[in-house]
């Protein structure tokens, strides 16, 4: 059994650091060995839910600018896993919502975070869409249909960040710096109500939260913890198994959902 993941992706820049997140990423790959790896991605947005899976291996998207060459460089040729994403796309159905097959790579919000657990890109993997417009309830219940595969060995995963607001990051601040008190506020009002899977607050963290606007400017980032989390089994509890901060408000807060 394998308990579903939030990983937060941060910077692509992830792929080529060396730092307490890479070194978290790399420890928990070792840790946690999945038969496949099935992952909801903040950067590929749709409005009909959409499931990525080649028959071979998934192509690397770039999808970022302005970077040293080194990071376009990478590769990562995950295998994909058409046999799984077919079973994904039929439970998802079986719940009534609405899904679709799409050839599409694997973006940074994927390929980043893998590339530090999963090094050697021989995992399968399934990559989903996300679609911020839709409410906390709405993205826990397509989590929700999902709830078998980690019975089965096959990691769920949200890929995203808590505090994800580039207007407000403090650029060029050292990695080692305090974190914005804001920010800290925010994590630890959601990491308390996970920890009392207090959904009823959680879903309403817009009005709840403090500085809760300026943690989540945007819900693209965000909805991927509550894809995760939806695919949990009910009586499991939330753990945080990372936390540290980048440029003052960049959270890397990683959790751990009990399958």
């Amino acid at each position: 059994m394998i308990s579903p993941l939030f990983i937060a992706h941060g910077s692509p820049m992830m792929a080529v650091e060396h730092n307490e997140v890479t070194r978290f990423l790399e420890e928990l790959g070792r840790h946690v060995r999945p038969k496949a790896i099935v992952i909801f991605t903040a950067h590929w947005e749709e409005e009909t839910l959409s499931v990525s899976s080649p028959d071979g291996a998934f192509d690397t998207i770039y999808d970022f600018g302005g970077f040293p060459p080194e990071l376009y460089a990478i590769r990562y040729p995950a295998p994909g896993d058409p046999a799984l994403a077919a079973r994904v796309a039929e439970l998802l159905k079986g719940k009534g919502i609405e899904v679709r097959m799409k050839d599409r790579g694997l973006d940074h919000g994927s390929w980043v975070p893998l590339s530090r657990m999963y090094p050697e890109a021989d995992i399968p993997v399934v990559q989903l869409s996300v679609n911020p417009h839709l409410a906390p309830e709405e993205q826990y219940r397509i989590g929700e249909a999902l709830r078998e595969l980690g019975q089965e060995d096959i990691l769920v995963m949200g890929s995203g960040v808590t505090v994800h607001n580039l207007r407000k990051v403090r650029w060029g601040m050292p990695r080692d710096s305090a974190p914005e008190a804001w920010a800290v506020a925010f994590d630890d009002w959601l990491i308390g109500k996970l920890e009392e899977r207090n959904w009823k607050d959680l879903f309403r963290y817009e009005e709840l939260a403090p500085h809760a606007k300026d943690a989540v400017p945007r819900e693209e980032h965000f909805v991927p913890l509550f894809l995760a989390a939806g695919s949990a089994q009910p009586e499991g509890r939330t753990e945080v198994i990372h936390r540290s901060y980048e440029m003052g408000t960049l959270s890397y807060l990683s959790l751990s959902f009990g399958a």
